[in-house]
This record gives structure tokens, C-alpha cells and sequence, in this order.
């Protein structure tokens, strides 16, 4: 038995630290547009991190069964029965829960209330989902269908709601998303950092995030962030679409 977890547990330690390099220094996700990507980009990290022993050990087992276990032609039988370790298996359980407790509490309730905040915004936008487009409504009533443009540096309220089925209000650059029910609005907060467009980053969208029907995947619309200056003067340009 020793020989079989000795190497096993040096090739665990082996992919244990590739993988956390990996974590480290490949970065995989899209650039941050919003005050809230910061607080889910931490706990995607987090979580990385600690699947990575993990995913390691997986490696390491399904590595040294292929190098100990390699076909050379001759028959096998079955080994010999081994009984559990209850102490392992104690351990094990009592570590594991301990882990899965924690990442609940942090950065799950905690990220959560983070991104959530506190309810007040500068401004409110309504967006409205139908299959298969949005329609954006300004504080001043202004409405448009072609995007999205919002102030940067500016906490918006969005009040989401849908005119049929469920679909899901998302801004992959954000982050954040919520579900837009008929009958229900539903409330999230954005804060947007950096002011850009589409050409700038192809995350920079509304995408709907929930099978809704044969138009699901090309739900999308644009999303320029601007001056809030630059926002004033636009939604004052399409006032008379309201």
C-alpha cells in the first residue's frame, strides 16, 4: 500500500503546484467594467485555488493507475479487499464540510451582500426583455432598442422585468446578472468603472443568460459606458422616443 501512495502523493504535490501557478499567473478571465467584477472575480479565484488540490489529486490518481496498471498482455485478477480507514474517512468528511461551510459563508453570504450594497442608486433604468430583444427605458422616459448606454461612475438601479417568458438580463464585463420574470421586476445595481463600448470589449453586451427560444443566442445588445455629462446629453437627444 505504501508504495502505491507514495507516488501517488509526490505526483499530488507535482500537479498541486502546477495547477495553483496555473491559477496564479494564467489569467482567463475578461477585463473588469464594474465595481461588482472585482467581488466576483476574487471569489472565482478563490474557488480556483482551492480546487485545485483537488483537481490534483484526480490527476495524480488517474496518472499513477496508467503507469501501474499499463496493459503488458497479461491477465489480471481482482486484489485482495481493503477496509476502510474510519479515521481517514472521519477526517476526510470533517475537513471537506468545514470547507464547503466557510465558502458558503465567504465569499458566498458575504460576496453577495457586497455586490447587492446598499439600495440606492443615482440613477434608474428599466430594462424590459421579449423574445427576442430588449427595450431600455431612461429616468426620463426615453426609450431604445439598439443599446444600452449608461454613465460611468454612476450606482444604477436596473428594474428588469419580461413581457413573455423568462429570459436573464447579464453583462458578461459586469459581471452580475438577474433573471427578468413576466409579472415580477426584478432589481440589480451596477456601478460601471471605465468608460467604453462594444468595439472596446465584446463583453461589453446585454446577453440573455436563459434559454428563452430559437432567438436566445442572438438576444444581445450593445452597452456604451460614457461620461455622465455624455449620458445626460443623450438621453436628452432621444427624449421624444418615450
Amino acid at each position: 500500500m505504501r508504495k502505491t501512495w507514495l507516488p501517488v502523493g509526490l505526483l499530488w504535490v507535482a500537479y498541486t503546484i502546477l495547477l495553483v501557478v496555473l491559477v496564479r499567473y494564467v489569467n482567463v478571465l475578461p477585463n473588469q467594467w464594474a465595481e461588482e467584477a472585482h467581488v466576483v472575480d476574487e471569489a472565482f479565484m478563490l474557488l480556483m485555488y482551492l480546487g485545485s488540490p483537488v483537481m490534483a489529486m484526480i490527476l495524480a490518481v488517474m496518472t499513477w493507475g496508467v503507469i501501474a496498471w499499463r496493459s503488458d498482455g497479461a491477465e489480471r485478477e481482482d486484489g485482495p479487499n481493503h477496509h476502510t480507514n474510519r479515521a481517514v474517512v472521519t477526517t476526510w468528511l470533517v475537513l471537506t464540510s468545514a470547507l464547503a461551510i466557510g465558502v458558503v459563508i465567504n465569499p458566498g453570504f458575504v460576496g453577495l451582500a457586497e455586490i447587492r450594497g446598499e439600495p440606492s442608486s443615482d440613477y434608474v433604468i428599466g430594462i424590459e426583455a421579449s423574445q427576442f430583444f430588449w427595450e431600455i427605458t431612461y429616468p426620463n422616459g426615453a426609450t431604445a432598442f439598439d443599446e444600452l448606454v449608461i454613465p460611468a461612475h454612476k450606482r444604477v438601479r436596473y428594474d428588469v422585468n419580461s413581457t413573455d417568458v423568462v429570459h436573464s438580463f447579464w453583462i458578461p464585463a459586469f459581471r452580475v446578472k438577474i433573471d427578468a420574470v413576466p409579472g415580477l421586476t426584478t432589481q440589480l445595481y451596477i456601478t460601471a468603472t471605465n468608460v467604453g463600448t462594444l468595439e472596446d470589449d465584446h463583453n461589453l453586451r446585454i446577453q440573455c443568460a436563459e434559454l428563452c427560444g430559437a432567438g436566445h443566442a442572438s438576444m444581445a445588445l450593445p452597452v456604451r459606458v460614457v461620461s455622465d455629462a455624455e449620458w445626460t446629453e443623450y438621453i436628452a437627444s432621444i427624449a421624444g422616443s418615450g
